[in-house]
């Protein structure tokens, strides 16, 4: 069981801990082109995404990594189209809902963004979830979550659902109906294994559900 993994070129390691962890072997690159031996795709954690890819001009974002973008764009149709599953981390849920046609918030208000990041690490604070879906099997109505991102999803990209939210109302997680697909606005993988903490839930399960969806294929 192979799991292509798509990250940044930092902290990409936390990723494919995470990934071995969860009992999958992890295939990590930065910009990698698309490999379909593998069962399944993790889009990391990382940057803001170009905005004109979501026809919007430069409305707070910071300045984009446009090599891992296309990259991304690549990655994500080559595995959707082949029905493999994909699981969103952060950056990576935002670019899903990109690319499925959905809309950014590209610089959370003051008020809502203290929650979310903060330049001493991640933000902890809980998430609702909706009943039935993925996050509620996995952690039941509430989960403590953390969060470091300035940048939140707005309009749904086609077919996907909010799964779960913030206090404030910012999109925690999407699912999108009849596909193997998740995307969480948090980093289970600093939730786990080195870095499980006592004051969040444990972000393994996340990690578990994707293999076992590659199992299944």
């Amino acid at each position: 069981m192979k799991i292509q993994i798509s990250g940044g070129q930092k902290l990409i390691e936390n990723y494919m801990a995470a990934v071995a962890n969860a009992g999958a072997e992890p295939v990590a690159a930065y910009c990698p082109q698309p490999d379909l031996s593998c069962d399944g795709l993790l889009l990391c954690g990382g940057g803001d995404i170009e905005c004109s890819l979501y026809g919007q001009e430069d409305q707070g974002s910071q300045p984009p990594d446009r090599a891992r973008d296309q990259a991304e764009i690549a990655l994500f149709n080559a595995f959707y189209q082949a029905g493999k599953p994909i699981l969103g981390i952060c950056r990576g849920m935002q670019m899903m809902n990109i690319l499925l046609g959905g809309t950014m918030i590209q610089d959370m208000p003051a008020e809502q963004c203290i929650f979310h990041a903060g330049s001493d690490g991640d933000r902890i604070h809980p998430a609702r979830t909706l009943e039935g879906t993925i996050l509620h099997q996995l952690y039941g109505p509430l989960v403590q979550v953390n969060s470091h991102h300035h940048q939140a999803v707005d309009q749904l990209g086609k077919g996907l659902v909010v799964t779960a939210w913030s206090e404030s109302g910012v999109p925690e997680a999407l699912e999108l109906s009849g596909y193997p697909l998740l995307g969480v606005q948090f980093h289970p993988e600093r939730m786990c294994c080195d870095f499980r903490r006592p004051d969040t839930a444990d972000g393994a399960p996340i990690f578990t559900w994707l293999i076992k969806q590659c199992q299944k294929g």
